[in-house]
């Protein structure tokens, strides 16, 4: 499995919060000085080359998008450039450019916690107001799209969506009768001691969503407060954690031990088991269901603006985002189910992807998906410093010694 493709699902909130406490908002250069908003042109005086930097394994969805947008319009991007870096280096690589005066990283593509670290920091620019009447095409997002552009804070804009998890994962051939509320779950685990699985949550997409997705099963005091509010949610995972052997440090791990035996039961989301399974590394007759009382913990990727680069570049990614929010681009992003579904706007269905897309979906998509989807409430993730202190307290109390 691709591990660049998953930077985002995997990527560590602890590892923000790092960042946003790091040194205060970068040297403004004579370059940023005149890139301000209200200097940006309508077109780009010239063709510009962009630079594009994905932190989030976002290109997997989008690069056909970026790649016929510079096909329609060669007098506004004449050429891309494509670079990948882990989240944890975004912050520090942006300031280092920022600090030197030369930008020239035209556009981040970044999950939630790389754009609020950045917002934290102050090195995007705030897109909206200001360039509402450029972004027309914001206005077609799902809701739950909408409930997580408000995490950009208007420094970023939505370009793909998913609902995630979390959701339990099976081979049919091992579970006989898979557990359907939060006790069972445990009752399975107590007699199956091993046998259920979850990575850490500060590693894992997963494990993520099933910590914050918890406090909502369980019916917890307040879900969005995992210091206060999570009495019930602790409770239960350190039960569980009784008769857990170990927590991989990652998602493809848990991927791996349901496919091999070791794990019965694992936690998982939409993307993580359609693609695995439309890449072999899970049998494809693995089943998955979800726990009575479940919300889904929702993700998004982000197209950012560096503050310091050119007004042209501005110019032609305003434009460049304007185009992935229509619906025929929006389509790629159903990819090979890894974001699944993908789509930040309304409207766009399975017929309207690329023909591979179809295909892997029909095959080894979930029927029951749609009604999931639709019949289930959909909550925002915690906001990066109560994810931090999620996850420390998970390490420190739950898992730390078994990861």
């Amino acid at each position: 499995m691709h591990t660049s493709r998953y930077t985002a699902m995997l990527g560590s909130a602890a590892v923000a919060l790092s960042l946003l406490t790091a040194c205060g908002a970068p040297a403004t250069s004579g370059q940023d000085r005149g890139a301000t908003s209200g200097a940006v042109p309508e077109t780009p005086s010239k063709p510009v080359v962009l630079n594009v930097l994905d932190v989030a394994g976002n290109l997997q969805l989008t690069q056909g998008m970026i790649d016929e947008f510079v096909k329609q319009n060669p007098k506004v991007i004449s050429r891309v450039t494509y670079s990948n870096a882990p989240a944890p280096d975004l912050v520090g690589k942006i300031k280092a450019q920022q600090g030197a005066g030369r930008v020239d990283i035209g556009l981040v593509l970044t999950g939630v916690d790389g754009m609020a670290a950045g917002v934290e920091q102050g090195l995007w620019e705030q897109l909206l107001p200001e360039h509402t009447d450029r972004l027309t095409n914001m206005k077609e997002y799902q809701e739950p799209a909408a409930k997580m552009q408000n995490l950009a804070k208007d420094h970023g804009v939505t370009v793909t969506y998913y609902p995630s998890g979390p959701l339990l994962e099976y081979l049919p051939g091992k579970v006989a009768k898979a557990p359907k509320t939060a006790q069972e779950l445990l009752d399975y685990a107590k007699a199956h001691p091993g046998k259920v699985e979850y990575a850490r949550p500060a590693n894992s997409g997963p494990g993520r969503t099933f910590l914050m997705g918890l406090p909502y099963i369980l019916g917890d005091k307040d879900p969005k407060d995992p210091v206060n509010g999570w009495e019930k949610t602790w409770a239960y995972l350190g039960e569980l954690n009784k008769y857990v052997s170990t927590y991989p440090s990652g998602t493809t791990q848990t991927m791996k031990d349901l496919a091999n035996g070791t794990a019965d039961i694992i936690v998982t989301t939409t993307g993580w088991d359609i693609n695995p399974r439309v890449l072999g590394t899970v049998p494809k007759e693995a089943k998955v269901g979800a726990l009575e009382g479940f919300h889904w913990v929702t993700d998004a990727h982000y197209a950012v603006i560096p503050k310091g680069a050119s007004s042209d570049q501005q110019s032609a990614v305003l434009k460049l985002i304007q185009f992935m929010l229509t619906k025929e681009q929006q389509s790629k992003a159903y990819d090979d189910g890894y974001f699944y579904p993908g789509p930040a706007v309304k409207g766009v269905d399975l017929s309207m992807a690329p023909q591979k897309s179809q295909d892997a979906i029909k095959k080894f998509g979930r029927p029951e998906y749609d009604a999931l989807i639709a019949d289930n409430p959909k909550e925002v993730p915690l906001d990066a410093k109560s994810v931090v202190e999620a996850f420390d307290r998970w390490d420190r109390e739950i898992g730390g010694a078994k990861k």
